[in-house]
């Protein structure tokens, strides 16, 4: 067959003729043609497929490593030259080829091949077969009219032998895998392995075998867990080799395990699941490391049909890739085993066994990467699951409900986590965060910061100082992730709810009404990030009977437009199909992130229903507000409890807590130097104190004289001590804004003894 004159030329001076008399031939002889009159270094034929729907890879022809660049599928609506030609019915151009992953047809890859692309439509009047496509170095330029032309001669002329196929009876459409040829042609030579490639075209059979090669190379890169690796293997193992059945096999304590499995495979499953590697079986022969290839007979194990005569050949799966390197210096090891099983006697050419012993290679290192990967994340998964609460604390007035979700597109784990803290003083604090990141280092992170806002909210700092000073120990610690949290302390008796965030989404609240608000608060930075003001919260009360709902982003479409607003109406959808039970509304709220679509993060969920303060009526509260430096404040402190009190008929109280009063009031105005706020609240049971100033620096009770001190500055004196011998407990919250000195004092029952004359006796 003679080539044309110049590409340039508007036509070809000599005609187009596509000959053979099979399927292989004719797309051969196209391929060849192209490349020859267009001087391309490679080209293509795509095939619809028997659906109709995709086109796919029939025939390449040109040199390494052009030829393997070419998209094995596509669809007939992408942007592909060859489906654009297909789909308009002419010539068309595309700058880059940009191979598709033929697993996953729906996913485009653009990669940087420096490849221009010609296609041709390949079509007559009654029948649409797929297109013809041309590469050529893209430093050439654009492709130009006649070169449009010379190509679309030739796809016309394919177009007719494809048709002439069809009348004759002949399925005109791709098979497993696209037939591969050299660019160079030598029609006296013989192809040496039949089945492979085309039939007298020398290294045909070769270069087709090493696609399979390259594709599964490319699909276990990609690969994340098990099924990945099955599909790869079903793909580029098991249907060009022609294959009935496919098992994967590892071994442990002593036996083989199915790791995942394709086609007739059931016999074969019941057979190696479980067996020794003692036995004397092919598998278990094979794990030695030697593949082993039974052409004929009945071997044991792919006994499911009695009356069948199968070939089997059982492959080692060896871990690092050592068997590519055909080096006898190199020593490997076994992780397991590819079994295969085939319908009949088959011969295994030498050039077969070598193919299949590549694959086998490549399966092996994939096999023993992931199965590395489930190992780590299991670990990483116990020492989560660790660090979170086993069981959420009861309380009379609070009830509680969390759900945690890991990520499933990755073998690492997240650090989300949620808790719930019972105070002594009838404060709830629930907590919810997110450590940036997957895998150990996060989970690590998350224990640490989880242990701090535990340890910090145990002593009664308020949110904002309990995220102030986990931010301050975590930069203490020196990790380059950032975390972002929620916190928010809920008063029991009275409903009041304060809350601080860290970057992190704020609080929803379900009302009584079945409305859905938002617990408002300033968004601060994330733990871990340098912060340029102090960190800010916000205060609110909540009706009797609120849910609150503490979340982290991985439970929302962060794809909305509008999070917060999917938040709410997830909400509001939920409550409305759960009514009342706390369990079935957490369900329904992650019910859309348990199902079988993949997903990107961690989602923790934490429900709070306040049920009110049950028996106990609401607390009385006042409060008085001290000016900087009044020189007059502490006596207006000690009136307005003596007041208070006397208001409340908890006159008996009233010596012991002006005297508290004074020193916590005293101490404000010294060393804060700031505006105090006193709050006075009266319970069934106890009265609350609360001094708020601006100073940083906590009060701490010591017996050391004031002239003893090296820091005159820091809030130490004997004063203190007596706050501490007769209040009992008392609770000191510093925050970026200054701190808060509360304490309760019990309400003695009538009749008991008002206590020890002196505290100090």
């Amino acid at each position: 067959m003679t080539s044309s004159s110049a590409p340039g030329d508007h036509r070809a001076t000599t005609p187009v003729r596509i000959e053979g008399t099979d399927l292989a031939t004719v797309l051969h002889c196209a391929v060849k043609e192209a490349i020859q009159r267009l001087h391309a270094v490679s080209a293509a034929v795509y095939l619809l497929d028997g659906k109709h729907a995709d086109i796919r890879l029939a025939a390449v022809g040109g040199d390494p490593p052009s030829l393997f660049t070419f998209p094995a599928r596509m669809r007939q609506d992408a942007l592909y030259a060859s489906s654009r030609a297909l789909a308009s019915g002419k010539t068309a151009t595309l700058p880059d080829p940009a191979p598709a992953d033929p697993a996953d047809p729906g996913q485009e890859h653009a990669l940087p091949y420096p490849y221009a692309s010609l296609s041709a439509p390949v079509v007559t009047a009654d029948h649409r077969f797929g297109s013809l496509t041309v590469l050529r170095l893209d430093t050439r330029g654009d492709y130009r009219p006649a070169e449009h032309a010379a190509l679309q001669d030739i796809g016309d002329a394919l177009a007719r032998a494809l048709a002439g196929l069809a009348a004759q009876g002949t399925a005109i459409e791709a098979g497993p895998m696209p037939m591969l040829a050299p660019r160079w042609f030598d029609p006296d030579a013989s192809d040496a392995t039949p089945g492979w490639g085309v039939a007298g075209v020398p290294g045909s059979a070769g270069i087709s075998m090493m696609y399979p090669v390259r594709r599964l190379a490319e699909l276990l890169n990609q690969a994340t867990t098990m099924d990945d690796i099955v599909r790869a293997a079903q793909y580029c193992v098991m249907l060009p080799l022609r294959a009935q059945a496919l098992v994967l096999t590892s071994a442990s304590r002593g036996r083989l395990w199915v790791l995942g499995h394709s086609g007739a495979s059931s016999g074969l499953v019941r057979n190696l699941h479980g067996a020794r590697l003692d036995a004397r079986n092919l598998a278990s022969d094979a794990y030695r490391g030697r593949p082993l290839f039974i052409s004929d007979g009945r071997p044991s194990l792919s006994d499911w049909d009695d009356t069948a005569t199968r070939a089997e050949a059982c492959l080692p799966l060896t871990g690092s890739g050592e068997l590519l390197e055909f080096s006898p210096l190199r020593s490997s090891h076994v992780v397991g085993v590819c079994t295969l099983s085939f319908e009949g006697p088959r011969d295994f050419p030498p050039e077969e066994r070598t193919i299949m012993t590549m694959l086998a290679g490549l399966l092996g290192a994939a096999v023993e990467r992931v199965e590395l990967g489930n190992r780590q994340r299991e670990f990483a998964e116990c020492l989560q699951r660790s660090l979170l609460p086993s069981a959420l604390p009861e309380s009379p007035r609070l009830s509680s409900s969390a759900r945690y979700r890991p990520a499933t597109v990755t073998s690492k784990v997240g650090g989300d986590w949620y808790d719930v803290i019972r105070l002594p003083d009838e404060r709830v604090v629930l907590v919810v965060g997110d450590v940036e990141g997957h895998g150990i280092d996060s989970a690590a992170v998350m224990g640490q910061v989880r242990t701090a806002v535990t340890a910090y909210a145990t002593e009664g700092h308020s949110p904002t100082a309990v995220i102030d000073r986990t931010a301050q120990l975590l930069t203490a610690l020196g990790t380059d992730l950032t975390v972002t949290c929620c916190v928010v302390a809920l008063d029991t008796v009275d409903g009041t709810a304060e809350v601080a965030t860290a970057g992190h989404p704020v609080p929803l609240v379900l009302k009584p009404d079945a409305t859905v608000g938002v617990l408002t608060a300033p968004a601060n930075v994330p733990l871990g990030v340098p912060a340029p003001d102090a960190y800010a919260g916000s205060e609110h009360t909540l009706e009797q009977g609120s849910v609150l709902m503490l979340y982290s982003d991985g439970l929302i479409d962060w794809n909305a437009p509008d999070p917060q607003a999917r938040a709410q109406h997830m909400l509001t959808t939920g409550a409305g199909e759960a009514g009342d039970d706390l369990e079935q509304l957490a369900d329904r709220l992650t019910a859309e992130i348990t199902g079988p679509h993949q997903r990107r993060d961690d989602a923790v969920l934490l429900l709070a229903r306040y049920e009110g303060p049950g028996d106990l009526k609401a607390p009385r509260s006042a409060s008085l507000y001290i000016q900087q430096r009044d020189l007059r404040g502490v006596k207006a402190a000690r009136s307005f409890v003596q007041e208070q009190l006397t208001v409340w008929d908890r006159e008996e109280m009233a010596d012991s807590l002006q005297l508290i009063v004074s020193e916590i009031v005293t101490n404000a105005l010294i060393h804060a130097g700031s505006d105090v706020d006193v709050r006075l609240r009266s319970f069934d049971d106890h009265v609350r104190l609360e001094v708020r100033d601006s100073g940083s620096n906590p009060p701490v009770p010591s017996p050391l004289a004031l002239e003893e001190e090296e820091n005159a500055e820091a809030e130490h004196g004997r004063g203190l001590l007596i706050v501490e011998a007769l209040g009992g407990a008392w609770y000191s919250s510093p925050n970026g804004r200054g701190k808060t000195v509360s304490l309760d004092m019990p309400v003695e029952a009538p009749g008991e003894p008002a206590g020890d004359a002196s505290p100090f006796a």
